[in-house]
């Protein structure tokens, strides 16, 4: 077990290591940063443009700078937004509440219709209606966020006015958006789940409970003992996309949230924001991804022996 761990702690932190140094190199590619944009805007001469760039290091060569990011990411220190000044972990804290509670509720839909889905597809079970599941699975991966999202706001907001519109703060305001990021989750938990079942339900534990008179009923309880045993990796894996997909889903539907900080912050190309938000999806999800694997290892018996 011990062993296991350490390499998928080795494995995170290797994650991680990429996804900040992608950001931190991505957003010096582009000339130009937010100390330009922003004090342009006020009517600084250059100079003053100049001796606040010093001042913020942002004139170091690249490699100090990376060496002072990741030295500062280490402690905990992740500096301040060069907008307003405000440090990231104070912005974050701030706005990740809506976001959390978003992923959450969104994967609690994607879990309950993607098993759904799957179990229903795989085990082709009510007859005929394994045909829906299946291509409900196929639509959730295919369609894009955006299209659902703006088909859900004008059917259920517009002409129907059953949930509250964009930009409103209300609990029911979550429901929407929950339901089209959970639907777009669903896909991958359905699929996976589907093929999981399928081939649990042709091992020969399956012909040998069903030679021994069972109902069918306790046979379909054995095939789904070891057809779920997939779900709890694929659904870590889904944290990655609903981390990417509340960006788009707060967007859309104008919610306070990391999404729409993160966009600003890209759009005004503010360093130290941008990347404590890729520095911080990317241990949320090594660490749903890594809790996945250990629960998987004390559920699955085969995973003992692969690894």
């Amino acid at each position: 077990m011990l062993p296991f761990l350490a390499r998928r702690a080795v494995m995170a932190l290797v994650v991680v290591w990429l996804a900040g140094s992608a950001a931190f190199l991505a957003l010096r590619v582009a000339p130009g940063d937010a100390v330009d944009a922003t004090m342009a805007r006020v009517g600084a001469s250059d100079e003053q443009i100049a001796a606040q760039r010093a001042a913020l290091g942002l004139d170091d060569p690249l490699p100090i700078q990376y060496a002072r990011y990741w030295a500062d990411t280490v402690r905990g220190r992740w500096g301040a937004s060069l907008v307003n000044g405000q440090p990231v972990t104070e912005l974050i804290a701030q706005n990740a509440r809506p976001t959390v509670t978003l992923a959450l509720a969104a994967m609690v839909i994607a879990l309950a219709l993607g098993v759904t889905l799957g179990v229903m597809d795989g085990l082709e079970r009510p007859a005929g209606l394994h045909w829906v599941a299946g291509g409900l699975a196929s639509l959730a991966l295919a369609a894009p966020v955006y299209w659902t999202a703006t088909l859900a706001i004008y059917a259920f907001t517009v002409a129907i006015a059953l949930f509250p519109g964009v930009g409103a703060e209300s609990p029911a305001a979550l429901i929407l958006p929950a339901l089209v990021l959970g639907f777009h989750a669903s896909g991958s938990i359905a699929r996976v789940t589907a093929a999981s079942v399928r081939e649990a339900a042709r091992g020969d534990f399956v012909r040998t409970a069903r030679a021994k008179g069972l109902p069918e009923r306790d046979v379909i309880d054995h095939i789904l003992r070891v057809g779920l045993l997939p779900v709890v990796s694929v659904a870590a894996l889904q944290a990655g996309f609903l981390l990417g997909g509340t960006v788009i889903t707060e967007m859309i539907f104008v919610r306070r949230g990391l999404g729409q900080v993160l966009l600003t912050a890209v759009t005004n190309r503010d360093y130290p924001v941008v990347q404590g938000l890729v520095v911080l999806a990317a241990l949320v999800y090594t660490a749903l991804n890594a809790g996945a694997d250990a629960l998987n290892f004390r559920l699955d018996p085969r995973t003992h022996r692969a690894e």
